[in-house]
């Protein structure tokens, strides 16, 4: 019944001209730089509040390496007036659910609970945020488990430390050069002055949105906030950006590596602009077109048609900054590497001499109404909508400009920036291949 629903409005959406509905919201800022977003919805009795601390990986300065990603597992640690872990159970005890993640550019927590529950939210987010327990104890126990989670996700699994290996590789200058876990080594330098430095200077109201959506009043919310986040200082250090431009790339890159890995990889990373670029719409297009489901063209030639891979997709990573789009391959048993990747790079070429068929072009649009119909239904992915527009973007506005950018790509859009992006020698290329036998 759900897959009927989603077709039949998929289809009204299609053939009517409509669009998704409008998130409003209401945009305040206090006199310490925290930026409000509330959205009123009382469809069900449920908020989400998201605080949004705009620091990520690549704040981080040369040598100190996954600070963003600790001091995220540090905010579960208490605070003045909360203990160690007791910020969660608080959370499940009221009936919700919350977690936090950190990316390159942003590290951001959330709740959603019942509505009668929003005022103890907002003063348990204010609570760590002002009187945050950063200890040496705490600060021990969470880089050790820190350093677990980057064996557990990085170094020992099979393919791991690929994508480690493309970032090293593709930038020179730019701090997307490091992966949001850090560096063993870096982990194992830091110490609690580093932490309580970062802490001062990026935990701070002016470096903060707070977005809240769901049922709510906007009067009282905002009222609860002014009362518990507004006495919270501004931060007394400038909060410094990475005011660096990786140069442009003339040549294709590639590293050739070798490890324990049950068949061969291939990945190559595209420089492409940063999200929100004009470029970056037809490039999502694009993503889709190549790689959306077992009907996209790679699945079809390169899984389905040639038995090359195993698995085969492309799409694109856009951050604050620039960064890549990536074209991945694991082989199949007996295929040639140099076959997978022939083939794959034969499908991003192709875009760029000829163009994308209507109904390609089409499709793609759809699941892009789809997402924006069916990807804005809860309060919560209402909020990471508006905090992404607002920090990401810095245009608030932009949660509901981009769907009419997207519907404006054309297939000579799509193809200009193939043209433009999908070179080889745009390019930085890892394989990965396992030993050859007696080395």
């Amino acid at each position: 019944m759900r897959f009927v629903a989603s077709a039949l409005i998929l289809l009204f959406l299609q053939s009517s001209g409509s669009r998704p509905g409008i998130v409003e919201y209401k945009q305040t800022v206090l006199p310490n730089g925290l930026t409000v977003i509330t959205h009123e919805d009382h469809s069900t009795p449920v908020v989400n509040l998201q605080v949004w601390y705009h620091v990520g990986s690549k704040d981080e300065r040369e040598g100190r390496t996954g600070f963003a990603h600790l001091f995220e597992h540090l905010m579960f640690k208490g605070s003045a007036n909360v203990e160690p872990e007791e910020h969660g159970k608080i959370v499940t005890n009221a009936g919700g659910d919350s977690n936090a993640y950190t990316t390159d550019d942003v590290t951001v927590y959330f709740e959603t609970v019942p509505a009668n529950y929003l005022e103890k939210m907002i003063w348990l987010e204010a609570d760590r945020l002002a009187t945050l327990d950063v200890s040496q104890e705490n600060f021990l126990q969470e880089r050790e488990v820190v350093k677990e989670e980057r064996l557990t996700r990085i170094e020992n699994p099979p393919y791991g430390n690929m994508m480690e290996l493309l970032y090293n590789n593709a930038f020179d200058v730019h701090p997307y050069k490091h992966l949001t876990i850090g560096s063993m080594a870096d982990l194992t330098a830091a110490t609690i002055n580093d932490v309580r430095d970062f802490y001062q200077t990026y935990y701070v109201p002016n470096n903060a949105t707070l977005v809240i959506a769901g049922d709510l009043k906007t009067d009282e919310t905002l009222g609860w906030v002014r009362t518990y986040f507004g006495g919270i200082p501004r931060g007394k250090r400038p909060i410094t950006r990475p005011n660096l431009t990786e140069p442009p790339h003339d040549k294709e890159r590639r590293i050739n590596h070798s490890k324990a890995v049950p068949l061969p990889a291939y990945v190559a990373g595209y420089y492409v602009p940063e999200d929100g670029h004009p470029d970056f719409y037809p490039l999502v297009i694009a993503s889709s077109i190549l790689s959306d489901g077992q009907s996209s063209r790679i699945y079809q030639s390169l899984v389905y048609q040639k038995q090359l891979a195993i698995q085969a997709q492309a799409g694109g990573s856009f951050t604050e900054d620039p960064n890549l789009f990536f074209a991945f391959l694991i082989m199949n048993r007996g295929a040639s590497i140099e076959d997978g990747e022939q083939a794959l790079t034969a499908e991003l070429l192709r875009m760029t001499t000829e163009p994308v068929t209507d109904k390609e072009l089409e499709k793609a649009k759809n699941k892009t109404r789809s997402e924006y119909t069916f990807g804005r239904q809860s309060v919560r992915q209402k909020a990471d909508a508006l905090g992404h527009a607002a920090v990401i973007h810095g245009d608030t506005t932009a949660v509901e400009k981009e769907y009419e950018l997207f519907m404006k790509v054309t297939k000579d859009d799509v193809m200009r920036v193939a043209k433009q992006y999908f070179r080889p020698e745009n390019r930085t290329v890892v394989v990965i291949t396992p030993p050859q036998r007696g080395n």
